[in-house]
């Protein structure tokens, strides 16, 4: 019996209520499954996109000093 069959096997002998909560965690488990799965083009194109948004940012004077910060959050 392969795992599917098995947890249907469960899933039939809960009552409906349950049987609700497992299908949101299931659709729960399969998004958080899509978002974690980025293919090479997409991981390329937000290093790209970052890197040239930022380019030129590090040699930016910065018009604030320490002594212009009047609250400090930590």
């Amino acid at each position: 019996m392969i795992l599917a069959e098995k947890i249907i096997q469960h899933l039939e002998k809960m009552p409906e209520s349950a049987q609700t909560q497992v299908f949101d965690f299931v659709k729960y488990l399969e998004s958080k499954t899509k978002e974690g799965e980025q293919t090479q083009d997409e991981t390329e194109w937000l290093t790209f996109s970052l890197s040239h948004a930022m380019r030129g940012m590090e040699n930016e004077q910065t018009p604030y000093l320490i002594k212009d910060i009047k609250e400090v959050f930590s």
